[in-house]
Order: C-alpha cells, then sequence, then structure tokens
C-alpha cells in the first residue's frame, strides 16, 4: 500500500452540533445511543415545510458562523451586518431548548423566512441514514485533494469535505480500504470502538463552495472527477464508483452499553469484510 508500513490513528476529531454550520474540534467523543457522535448534527434547521435549511438548498448558510459550547450546551451565532448573539440550548422543562423562541426570531429575520430548530439527541440529522456513524477520512486525503486546487489550502478542503474522523499515519485515500461492495461492510475499531465501514460518501455542491462566502469555486467537481480517476490507488474503486464524486466514508456503528468513546491517538485496526445485514 505505501513504502513505509501505515500507522493508522486518530488525528482529529470534530462534531458539528447544528447541522451544515460550522464544526468544533474535541480531544474525545462518546456516542449516542443511535450509533452518532454525542454532539454530531444534534440540531438541524428547518422551514415551514420541515425541510432541511442547509448549504445544499441555501448558499446563505455558508455566511452564517456559529461557536457552539459543548459544556454549556450554548449557541453563539453571527452573520454580515447582524452581530453576534448567543442562545441556551439546555432544555426546559418541556424538554425543548430554553431559547427557541429567540433563536427561530433570529433565524428567521437571517433568512427571510421562516426557520425553526429541530433537536433529536438519540440519532440527530445524518446525511445518510442507512449509515448514520461518523464519516471517516484521512488526514493525506485532505492535503491531496487540497493539492489539486491552487487556492484551497487544507484547512479550508478540510471544512469544505466536514469529516467527523481524521486518521493520521496512512497515504491518501486510504481510507477506501474501509468499505466494500455493495453487498458487504468491512469492520475496523478505533480504540475499543467497533464500526463497520459502508459506503464511499457521494459529493453534494457543497466542496464546490467556499465555506465563508458561498461562492462557488469555478470547475471544482470537473477537476475532482478527473483528478480522482488519475489518482485512484489499487484498492480504491469497486461498484459503489459508479462516478468519481465520492471521497470519504460513511460508516455505521452499532448502539452498545458503557459510553463508548474514541480520543485522539486511538489505534484503528482493520477486521473482516463480512455481508452486509441491512
Amino acid at each position: 500500500m505505501s513504502d513505509r508500513d501505515p500507522d493508522p490513528r486518530l488525528a482529529r476529531i470534530t462534531v458539528y452540533p447544528v447541522k451544515s454550520l460550522d464544526g468544533v474540534d474535541l480531544d474525545g467523543a462518546r456516542f449516542v445511543s443511535g450509533g452518532a457522535l454525542e454532539h454530531d448534527r444534534t440540531y438541524a434547521l428547518v422551514d415551514a415545510d420541515g425541510g432541511y435549511v442547509n448549504g445544499k438548498r441555501e448558499r446563505r448558510v455558508h455566511r452564517l458562523r456559529s461557536e457552539f459550547d459543548v459544556e454549556s450546551r450554548t449557541l453563539e451565532l453571527s452573520a454580515p451586518d447582524r452581530g453576534s448573539t448567543a442562545f441556551d440550548l439546555t432544555r426546559d422543562e418541556s424538554g425543548d431548548p430554553q431559547d427557541t423562541g429567540a433563536l427561530t426570531e433570529w433565524l428567521s429575520a437571517y433568512f427571510g423566512y421562516p426557520v425553526s430548530l429541530r433537536h433529536d439527541r438519540t440519532h440527530g440529522f445524518p446525511d445518510d441514514t442507512d449509515a448514520s456513524g461518523p464519516t471517516v477520512i484521512s488526514t493525506a486525503t485532505i492535503r491531496e485533494v487540497a493539492s489539486w486546487y491552487p487556492d484551497i489550502s487544507p484547512d479550508e478542503m478540510r471544512r469544505r469535505l466536514r469529516a467527523n474522523l481524521e486518521i493520521g499515519g496512512v497515504p491518501a485515500f486510504w481510507e477506501d480500504t474501509l468499505f466494500d461492495d455493495r453487498d458487504h461492510v468491512v469492520s475496523f475499531t478505533v480504540g475499543d470502538v467497533e464500526f463497520e465501514g459502508v459506503n464511499p460518501c457521494q459529493r453534494c455542491v457543497v466542496p464546490s463552495r467556499d465555506p465563508d462566502t458561498g461562492e462557488e469555486t469555478a470547475g471544482f467537481q470537473r477537476r475532482f472527477v478527473t483528478r480522482r480517476e488519475e489518482t485512484m490507488p489499487p484498492w480504491s474503486g469497486g461498484d459503489w464508483f459508479d462516478h468519481t464524486f465520492r471521497v470519504m466514508v460513511n460508516t455505521r456503528v452499532e448502539a452498545v452499553g458503557g459510553e463508548p468513546s474514541v480520543s485522539i491517538g486511538d489505534p484503528v485496526t482493520v477486521g473482516e469484510t463480512r455481508p452486509a445485514d441491512r
């Protein structure tokens, strides 16, 4: 696979408390019973019809900055010409976030139409509901993909791709070893937590946009597809690649007791390939 033996270890953990908004880097993270990382996509913005207000549908999401304190559950939002406002998302007696009304008013004023906040602390709001565990990518992949675009740094590419778990000590696209064909999954562990690697993530329009402004990077998808094909390692490919606008791995984590957790520095061990059971 490489000129040196890979030594896969967890190098970065990022959760996105509000779906589509800014991430929070952590040294360690626990899992909720639904298999997602605690604090990841716990909240989602929705319109009056219940549809997500996210980067796929609403370009103004990119200009919205957020900071989330995982201890106090305080969300601070800021936007051009609106300053910043903090909201208390601890639960009131009804189980709803304390500042639901004030937050709804702020969001609706910013977007120009009714927007509210939903929350689900058990399952969250994943993009892939069949593979709702943390998404996985390698640091080398982020650097490689960033190198395809002269004006995009690895840190900006990281923000565009929005992975949860980043693996160090491995070559670019090593994470492609963590899935197989459509009828199989690959088991692997991060520390003591067992995962199933399900599929390579099919990318949407979001990575093609500047994460701060929402401005489209000209020719992003065309260049990505061309370079992905040119740099595809021998361990990648398979029937998931009906097209090559795919990078990052979607996973499942079974609901387990004892508050399992992962921490930066945890070793990553690839196990067996087995038939998918769902």
